[in-house]
């Protein structure tokens, strides 16, 4: 069982059916099909099943999935070892970030590790959380920024900083640079907020809801939007209330273009860890864009707490 094999599963795998792999790996189908054939024969049991019309995991697929991104990740953490020691300050980085993250702070960093390192292939890709966990853990990205630690022991994670949520709200709204004594005082006011979308779980989607419900509030009156931009929008016009971190409402908190609601029994935060694979090469440049990772967001360690 080699890691092309393995590879070749976990392409037909996320890509939904030897079609689509062929496409993905630039090889003919019947050649995907040949080598899926061949690792179902070494294993002595199918890997996937003909559904509807859909190719999906059978039990040893689904059994398989987590061991082969291991192979196909510590396989490529080879080939990066190997070639750094020719190449110090080249090759590739990829960087996964939640989307959230992707700020001002962050276009500092990214200038600051491209001026260094001019040779290295820096490339970024937006994801949720998990999604940003999952990119980690199948070898697709070096590093990860995401929100809340993953207990996964695949992943180490990291504590960048502790950052306060903040209730926000049009300048003009009743209550704007007011308090108030609980939560439930807020429970008639129409909320933004992420969807949550089933399946991908996204830490900030779900935090307003759960602390509805951590107060024994119940449903609430919500608004799904999947754009921070659109939501701080909605928020300006007046269309609704949102929970956002301090970093992401703060350039619109200096221009006054939304204001806050205090809360008197409201303590919301939210960790930001970096995400590396447990055990996993780290090439010279890729612990130069963690150091300068920790030093922009290292004084921000105790915020909100």
């Amino acid at each position: 069982m080699d890691s092309d094999a393995l590879h070749t599963f976990l392409t037909v795998h996320r890509r939904g059916g030897i079609s689509n792999a062929a496409k993905a790996l630039h090889r003919s189908q019947p050649a995907i099909s040949r080598r899926i054939a061949l690792l179902e024969q070494e294993l002595g049991v199918p890997l996937f099943e003909r559904l509807a019309g859909r190719t999906m995991l059978s039990d040893a697929g689904r059994v398989m999935v987590p061991y082969a991104e291991r192979a196909v990740a510590a396989a490529l953490d080879a080939e990066n070892a190997a070639r750094a020691l020719a190449r110090s300050n080249a090759g590739p980085v990829a960087l996964a970030v939640v989307g959230t993250l992707a700020g001002g702070r962050l276009s500092a960093i990214l200038k600051r590790f491209a001026a260094e390192h001019p040779a290295v292939e820096l490339s970024l890709r937006t994801a949720t959380s998990a999604e940003v966990s999952d990119l980690i853990r199948r070898g697709e990205a070096t590093i990860g920024l995401r929100y809340d630690r993953d207990r996964s022991r695949d992943l180490d994670c990291d504590l960048l900083f502790t950052e306060r949520l903040r209730v926000v709200c049009a300048p003009d709204h009743p209550r704007a640079g007011r308090r108030v004594a609980r939560l439930a005082d807020l429970r008639d006011e129409r909320w933004i907020a992420f969807p949550v979308v089933p399946g991908r779980r996204e830490i900030t989607a779900s935090h307003v809801f759960a602390l509805f419900q951590t107060h024994g509030l119940g449903e609430i009156d919500w608004t799904p939007v999947d754009s921070l931009t659109a939501q701080k929008r909605l928020v300006e016009a007046g269309l609704g209330i949102a929970l956002l971190s301090e970093s992401n409402a703060a350039e619109e908190l200096q221009h006054a273009s939304i204001s806050t609601i205090g809360v008197g029994d409201l303590t919301a935060s939210h960790d930001v860890v970096t995400v590396t694979r447990r055990g996993g090469f780290l090439s010279a440049a890729s612990r130069r864009l963690l150091e300068i990772v920790d030093g922009e967001y290292g004084g921000s360690k105790s915020a909100g707490r």
